[in-house]
């Protein structure tokens, strides 16, 4: 019997943990947590650091893990870009590289979650925010995740859709259900 899935959601953050605030490790495995709760697919890069956190605890939970890889087959996944396996239920292999896979990883979900990150974060968060997904920021992470509410005050943007900010995984996964039940039930009409 196949169990029945909420939402597809996109967790984008840094594939090296050295660039995340401490605790960044132990708040992306509740983070995953509190997904597999919610019977969330986690939809990531199929990468290190908080991609693989999130998608290792989310598997222990019992949840559902999509990964969206740069490589072209499950060899060069693991030989060429010396990617993870394990904890991914399907892997899509893309042949994008990284931007090309950053584009249709992020348009896949439903909504998208930051937490800490680099340059391929926010290359992430701005393709979720041009498109006008529902986003959360786990804030307190580090990185992208924690300059993102200045920059976007700087640039003067307006928000096509809800950005939630919350610097706890559980609140943060709450507000971005409750928007995306909203968001459903409006489509119903």
């Amino acid at each position: 019997m196949v169990k029945k899935l909420k939402y597809d959601i996109v967790v984008s953050g840094a594939s090296d943990m050295k660039t995340c605030k401490k605790g960044t490790k132990e708040k992306a495995q509740q983070l995953g947590r509190e997904l597999a709760r919610k019977k969330c697919i986690v939809i990531s890069g199929a990468t290190n650091g908080i991609s693989y956190e999130v998608s290792c605890s989310n598997r222990k939970a019992g949840g559902f893990n999509v990964g969206f890889s740069p490589a072209i087959s499950k060899m060069e996944h693991i030989k060429s870009y010396k990617l993870p396996f394990d904890p991914y239920d399907v892997i899509i292999y893309t042949g994008a590289d990284y931007a090309g896979r950053d584009v249709m990883m992020t348009k896949s979900g439903e909504a998208v979650i930051i937490v800490s990150g680099r340059t391929g974060t926010m290359h992430e968060f701005l393709t979720a925010f041009e498109l006008g997904k529902t986003i959360g920021v786990l804030e307190g992470t580090g990185g992208a995740a924690d300059l993102i509410r200045d920059f976007l005050q700087k640039m003067n943007k307006k928000e096509k859709a809800p950005i939630f900010y919350s610097a706890d995984p559980k609140e943060l996964v709450d507000l971005v259900c409750k928007e995306l039940a909203i968001r459903n039930k409006n489509l119903k009409k």
